[in-house]
């Protein structure tokens, strides 16, 4: 019993995708048609994008760059805007919750070192917001994107030009909000720096190169998948494990319940009908209740409006913290951090994401 409460606890997005797949089951009964839901490209890539970052970051590449770029800074508002825009920029290549994964401990250790954790609350919760932000800008910068980029079939210009503007604001809001922390001097050793393993580097990077190339579509995801594979078998075979398992298989629950619910010809047309000139506003509200990528997987099947809906989902991940499972990782980081006031966390994270959401919302209405 204590490990089903434990799975509940830490999977809980999967089961209730894997229940909404099954309710829907009685509705329109298995046949051939259930593997026409499955989006093979988008779980290959999702896998093997999980599956080099995780090597990436066992090389030791990220702790290095930390670890080098933190030893130049001087005060609590410089280190503040150098890991909050290490998760905003690296977020557009390694996804959110790896860089929040990568940097908010990091940024517990820093701060804790120099004695400066009442300023934790305020960098994490930037930590957070920059990663779900800038992780917009690209199709590989978070798992919705990479779906809506692959489901709609759009070009790689035509997906930044439709997030460009907005990522830019964000940045500029973002990088403004960082200078109102505080300006005390910091002074920290963070010890020997960490050393990189440079042939697991390369191998890793030749391999983030080909998925980079799929999503380019310049190669094809069986190649992709056979060749990432092939690689790891021979250099690296654990970390084929490593990868986010059930994330796959919440990606595959909503494609089986979402499909299913097309072929429901009366919910088919009440969807279409409440998406209809609604697109964005109906994701970002989705978002908030059952955070962004299953609104991204439920929404998708019922409009074209491919651009609203990406923004609308990517914006949307800014609010509750359930709107980002990404924002999860890092409140669950923050509180196991020592001294942690998590009460006091939640109420400064609301108060920033509704602020930038309400910000980001206005000026998308412009466009």
């Amino acid at each position: 019993m204590a490990t089903i409460r434990s799975f509940v606890r830490r999977e809980p997005v999967l089961l209730i995708a894997s229940l909404a797949a099954l309710i829907s089951c009685f509705f329109v009964s298995p046949d051939q048609t259930y593997l026409s839901y499955i989006d093979f490209r988008t779980l290959a890539l999702l896998y093997c994008l999980m599956t080099v970052v995780a090597g990436l970051r066992q090389a030791g590449l990220f702790a290095h760059l930390a670890h080098t770029l933190c030893e130049k800074v001087d005060s609590v508002r410089a280190i503040g805007l150098l890991l909050v825009l290490l998760c905003f920029f690296s977020a557009m290549l390694i996804t959110n919750d790896v860089a929040l994964l990568t940097f908010v401990p990091f940024a517990v250790v820093v701060l804790g070192m120099a004695d400066r954790k009442k300023d934790l609350i305020h960098i994490v919760v930037l930590q957070t917001v920059a990663a779900n932000l800038g992780s917009m800008l690209t199709p590989v910068g978070n798992p919705q994107n990479l779906y809506l980029y692959s489901y709609y079939d759009l070009s790689f210009g035509d997906f930044i030009r439709a997030t460009l503007p907005v990522w830019l604001l964000s940045l500029v809001l973002i990088t403004g909000t960082c200078f109102l922390l505080s300006g005390a001097h910091l002074h920290i050793f963070l010890g020997e720096e960490p050393g990189m393993d440079m042939r697991s580097f390369w191998v890793y990077v030749a391999l983030f190169v080909v998925c980079l190339l799929v999503v380019l579509r310049v190669l094809t995801w069986p190649v992709m998948l056979g060749i990432v594979v092939a690689v790891l078998l021979i250099f690296d075979r654990k970390i084929l494990l490593k990868s986010d398992f059930m994330l796959l298989l919440t990606f595959v629950a909503f494609f089986v319940f979402s499909g299913n619910l097309a072929r429901v010809s009366a919910v088919d047309r009440t969807l279409r009908s409440l998406l209809a000139g609604r697109e964005y506003l109906t994701a970002l509200l989705t978002s908030q209740v059952i955070s962004n990528v299953p609104a991204a997987l439920l929404l998708s099947g019922f409009t074209d409006q491919a651009h609203a809906l990406l923004l609308g989902v990517n914006i949307g991940g800014l609010g509750t913290p359930i709107a980002s499972l990404a924002s999860l990782i890092s409140m669950k980081l923050y509180s196991h951090s020592d001294h942690a006031h998590t009460g006091r966390y939640l109420l400064e994270f609301t108060v920033l994401n509704v602020a930038l959401l309400l910000i980001l919302s206005f000026v998308q209405s412009l466009f």
